[in-house]
């Protein structure tokens, strides 16, 4: 009767730390005035999401396997979550109302505290180290040290998205291409810590794996990159120090990089169209001011030559080819910094420009996408005050303008892709200081805007390609971070 009665104590003990754990989380997210606070720069999360209490904080961080740690910032409600505990707790400044939370096991259930916080009054803080060889899944304290690591195999997928391989380097405002070989190209970007980027990596579907390969001659970010017929990827213009107006090509044969020549004028935040003849018409973008100037690139001469101005001078506007072969300009930003909503087409065979309709809300960082009807979805964007969510139609038959369904979520600088159902989906982008995980539908047929799951990692400034395999990959951005992480739909 013995080891029934140890038995039972067992069983006791695992029960009373069980309700201790789910009680303790509950009471940490009520408690006013509690935060998890990074102090420094070199303290950076893998992914930060928004959260409306440290309850589910937490429970976002005991959701994904790499997560080691959190911060929570009440103030703003934002829940960063973390892939080194070492790092976050020595980079935790020591002040009143600062707490770290530290995985150290498997079992990625709610949490004991195991430290004490000041009150808020009080003008300094003292830490509390700890040292835990428990099974509770995390610890509360100012500084702790664990003799366990995780090792749950928690799925980190969210029905529809799913997390995959990181990339090597974090990074926004980059590139992303599909080559003909399958595999996507990622270049360039902005990286908040290493600055300006001319790295590039491949991401293959196959392994779900990023590879590094050859860097380019310049690093630079808001630049554009088109796949060519032939296989080879033109990277245009974008900006480091300084607008740029250097020109260089990707052989995904060889895996190199070769310079071509230069532009006429250099830019970054323009737009680059493939015209139905072959040639590159590069449009507007920003040098010192917003350009009107255009120009093309003859690819088989690798000569620039000078076309005809936009009737406006803009940058973060859109550029689409039409179905009639010419190319549709809308929206931007003016010096200054105001956003428009002149929209004007350049027609290759005259090389010149003409001013049409109007949109019916100024916008700039939005997205442009042709439909299978023939017509034109901007969707989001700004306008100088707040986000938007209105989305419009424009019909080059007629050459009007028609508001359609509103998005579910206003954001700008997001990701868009034409599935081959002809839906449109959109993802991510920051919508007042947030960035909400969102992303949602639009279709055609309807005019209506139908939300999704949503992504594991909310973030602007992201790309988004169609994989051959109809899948969608997500790469990079940034939401108060540059990210390194990559989903699939």
């Amino acid at each position: 009767m013995t080891w029934i009665r140890i038995l039972v104590l067992f069983f006791i003990l695992i029960l009373d730390q069980v309700i201790t754990q789910n009680t303790n989380a509950v009471i940490m997210s009520i408690i006013d005035g509690w935060q998890f606070q990074c102090a420094t720069t070199t303290c950076q999360p893998y992914a930060t999401i928004t959260s409306s209490s440290i309850l589910q904080c937490e429970s976002s961080c005991l959701r994904q396997i790499q997560c080691k740690a959190i911060s929570f910032r009440q103030s703003i409600t934002i829940c960063q979550l973390f892939n080194d505990n070492i790092n976050q707790n020595n980079s935790l400044q020591v002040f009143v109302g600062t707490v770290t939370m530290t995985v150290i096991s498997d079992i990625r259930t709610a949490s004991v505290p195991t430290s004490t916080i000041l009150s808020s009054s009080t003008s300094s803080t003292s830490s509390t180290s700890s040292t835990s060889t428990s099974t509770s899944s995390s610890t509360s304290s100012s500084t702790s040290t664990s003799t366990s690591t995780s090792t749950s195999t928690t799925s980190t997928t969210t029905p529809g998205w799913q997390i995959t391989g990181n990339m090597n380097v974090a990074r926004q405002q980059h590139t992303a291409t599909m080559l003909s070989n399958g595999k996507v190209l990622v270049a360039g970007g902005l990286n908040g810590t290493a600055g300006y980027l001319n790295s590039a990596e491949l991401y293959d579907p196959s392994t779900d794996n990023w590879t590094m390969i050859s860097y380019m001659n310049a690093a630079r970010y808001q630049h554009t990159a088109s796949i060519l017929s032939d296989g080879r990827v033109l990277v245009i213009g974008g900006a480091n120090s300084a607008s740029l107006n250097t020109v260089e090509f990707y052989n995904s044969s060889t895996g190199n990089w070769l310079t071509a020549a230069n532009m006429n004028y250099a830019r970054y935040g323009h737009t680059v169209t493939i015209l139905s003849d072959g040639k590159i018409l590069v449009a507007g973008g920003y040098n010192g001011g917003s350009l009107n100037s255009a120009e093309l690139y003859d690819l088989s001469t690798g000569i620039w030559s000078v076309t005809g101005n936009m009737n406006a001078a803009r940058y973060y506007h859109r550029a689409s080819l039409l179905s009639n072969g010419k190319v549709l300009v809308t929206g931007g930003r003016i010096s200054g910094g105001t956003s428009i909503n002149s929209a004007e087409l350049y027609d290759s065979s005259t090389g010149n420009w003409t001013m049409i309709g109007s949109m019916n809300v100024s916008r700039r960082y939005h997205t442009s996408s042709v439909l299978s009807n023939g017509k034109v979805l901007i969707a989001g964007g700004y306008n100088d005050a707040t986000p938007l969510n209105i989305a419009e139609l424009y019909d080059p038959t007629t050459s009007n303008w028609t508001i359609t369904g509103y998005m579910n979520v206003a954001r700008q600088n997001h990701a868009v892709s034409i599935l081959s159902s002809g839906k449109v989906l959109v993802i991510g982008g920051v919508s007042n200081s947030t960035y909400p995980p969102s992303a949602e539908f639009y279709d055609p047929l309807t005019g209506n805007w139908t939300n999704i799951a949503n992504i594991n990692v909310g973030r602007q400034q992201h790309t988004a390609s169609i994989l051959s395999n109809g899948k969608v990959l997500i790469t990079g951005g940034q939401n108060g971070f540059s990210l390194k992480s990559a989903e699939v739909y």
